[in-house]
C-alpha cells in the first residue's frame, strides 16, 4: 500500500545534555509538524536540524506516531 499515510511527528529544541535526550524546558519545544510519511518528516528533518546546527544543544527528532497509533501494525507487517 504505497499511498498508506504512515504518521510522523517532527520536533525538537534544547536538551539539558548533548549525550541525552531531555529537552531543557518543554514549554519551548518546537513542534515542527506532522507528516504523512517518513520522506516528509525527514525533509522538515533535516531542514531544521541544518538551521540550528550552531548550536550544540539543540536536537530534533522524527517520532514515529503511526507505530504509537497501532503498535500491533508491526506485527502485521504494517
Amino acid at each position: 500500500m504505497p499511498d498508506r499515510q504512515l504518521l510522523h511527528l517532527v520536533i525538537g529544541g534544547e536538551l539539558k545534555d548533548v549525550a541525552g535526550t531531555e529537552f531543557r524546558d518543554l514549554s519551548k519545544v518546537d513542534l515542527v509538524g506532522a507528516y504523512p510519511n517518513y520522506d516528509e518528516a525527514f525533509r522538515a528533518w533535516q531542514a531544521k536540524a541544518q538551521a540550528t546546527v550552531d548550536n550544540a544543544l539543540m536536537r530534533y527528532f522524527i517520532i514515529h506516531a503511526h507505530k504509537l497509533l497501532d503498535p500491533a501494525a508491526d506485527k502485521r507487517g504494517g
